[in-house]
């Protein structure tokens, strides 16, 4: 039987409890979803991928993601295992599927998306890619996101930078309120 999201999520309260890496997981399972439905990939397996890629960074950060990797195998997931395995570049594995290259390529816009919705006062209602965009190239601005990761994992997926970034605005939109993203109020 698949891993269901209630488990995923008991796993990742289980190893997890920092809010940020919570929202950051939470993020990036909505971008996996709509990435999902707009690919043909299972929202369930995708989303289950975003949230649970990071499960292990908090506890062991100098393993991640050897943690959640191995439990993913043991719930017998390969699929979003390998996807998981594949998100830490270091690792240099190859991408096997579209789930492993759009994990790769949502995971680090999506933070950084986020961190451009926190210091705008309308957080994600009007945020564009050339905003985003502008803020990329301030190195001193959420000074921990791998540029190049977003710049060569987008290229990886196939697409140009503005429709990507544009697609992930359009997913996290909807969930504004939940993500803290709604802008000041």
């Amino acid at each position: 039987m698949p891993l269901s999201r209630a488990q995923a999520l008991q796993q990742l309260s289980l190893w997890t409890a920092n809010p940020s890496l919570l929202n950051h997981a939470r993020a990036v399972e909505i971008v996996m979803r709509a990435a999902a439905a707009r690919h043909g990939g299972d929202p369930e397996a995708w989303g289950i991928a975003g949230l649970l890629h990071d499960a292990d960074y908090e506890r062991w950060p100098d393993e991640h993601p050897q943690r959640i990797v191995d439990w993913l195998r043991d719930q017998g997931e390969e699929e979003i295992a390998y996807a998981v395995s594949f998100h830490q570049t270091r690792w240099g594995l190859p991408p096997r599927g579209p789930m492993d290259r759009h994990l790769l390529a949502c995971d680090e816009l999506a933070g950084f998306v986020v961190a451009c919705c926190l210091v705008r006062p309308d957080g994600i209602a009007s945020l564009e890619p050339k905003s985003v965009k502008k803020k990329l190239k301030d190195k001193a601005f959420a000074a921990k996101v791998d540029r190049e990761m977003i710049h060569s994992s987008v290229a990886l997926l196939g697409v140009d930078l503005d429709s990507h970034i544009q697609f992930v605005i359009d997913a996290l939109r909807p969930h504004a309120g939940e993500l803290g993203i709604g802008g000041k109020s």
